[in-house]
C-alpha cells in the first residue's frame, strides 16, 4: 500500500470496543476416549452491533501446542474457537487490520473451565458442575489514533451484523454501575480513613506541643537551663 491512503490524519480518534473471553461447558465427567472434561468456545466480537470484517482482516488464535493445530486463523465472523479439553491455559489472540500499515491487536486471555476453587480432577465436582456454563469475558478497547485514509472509511462504515437484539453473556452496563459504586464507596472510604489519620496526627501534634510546655516549665521551676 503505497501513496496518499497511507496518509495518516492527523487528530482523528476512533475507539472500537470489544469484547473477548470464553464460555465453556462440563461434560460432567471425563471423557474416556481422551480425558477431557469441557467444551470451550474462546472468541472475540464487537462491543456495539457491527461487522468487524469491514477492518479486520483475520483473527490468529493461538492455544496450548498441546492441541494438534495449536494456531487457528479465523478470517470471517464469528471469530472464534470451539475445541475440548481438560485444563485452563493462556490463549493469545491477535487481531490484524485491513490495512496492513495498521499494527496488530494482541489480547491474552486466560480460559476458564471451572468456578474459583474448583478441582479439575475431582469427578465429585464434574458431576456437581454438570452442564453448567461458565462464561469469562472482558470489554476492551482498540483504539486508532490517527488512523490512515484507507482505514478511516472502513472503521465509520460498519454494518450492523444482526439484525435482532443483541446481547454478551455478561451485562457490562450492569458491571459498569456496580464497578463505579464500589470505586465511589472506596474513595469515601479512603478519604474517611485520611481524615481520621489527620485528626490523629493533629491530636499527637497538640500532645508533643503540651508535654513540651510542660518539660519547659518543669525546668525553670527548677532553676534549670531551658534549651
Amino acid at each position: 500500500m503505497a501513496g496518499e491512503e497511507t496518509t495518516r490524519q492527523k487528530g482523528i480518534h476512533i475507539v472500537k470496543p470489544i469484547v473477548y473471553g470464553n464460555i465453556s461447558k462440563s461434560f460432567g465427567k471425563k471423557r474416556e476416549e481422551d480425558g477431557h472434561t469441557h467444551q470451550w468456545t474462546v472468541y472475540v466480537k464487537p462491543y456495539r452491533n457491527e461487522d468487524m470484517s469491514s477492518y479486520v482482516k483475520k483473527v490468529h488464535f493461538k492455544l496450548h501446542d498441546s492441541y494438534a493445530n495449536p494456531n487457528r486463523v479465523v478470517t470471517k465472523p464469528p471469530y472464534e474457537v470451539t475445541e475440548t479439553g481438560w485444563g485452563e491455559f493462556e490463549i493469545v489472540m491477535k487481531i490484524f487490520f485491513n490495512d496492513t500499515v495498521e499494527r496488530p491487536a494482541t489480547i491474552s486471555h486466560l480460559l476458564k473451565l471451572f468456578q474459583h476453587g474448583q478441582n479439575a480432577d475431582s469427578p465429585s465436582v464434574l458431576q456437581k458442575q454438570g452442564n453448567k456454563v461458565v462464561v469469562s469475558e472482558f470489554y476492551d478497547e482498540i483504539i486508532f489514533q490517527d488512523p490512515t485514509q484507507f482505514i478511516h472509511p472502513l472503521l465509520t462504515s460498519t454494518r450492523q451484523i444482526s439484525l435482532g437484539a443483541y446481547k454478551h453473556e455478561t451485562d457490562f452496563e450492569e458491571k459498569k454501575k456496580t464497578t463505579l459504586a464500589t470505586i465511589k464507596s472506596g474513595r469515601a472510604r479512603i478519604k474517611g480513613e485520611i481524615s481520621d489519620m489527620k485528626s490523629k496526627l493533629e491530636l499527637a501534634k497538640s500532645t508533643i506541643s503540651k508535654f513540651k510546655t510542660e518539660v519547659q516549665k518543669a525546668q525553670k521551676e527548677k532553676g534549670l537551663e531551658v534549651s
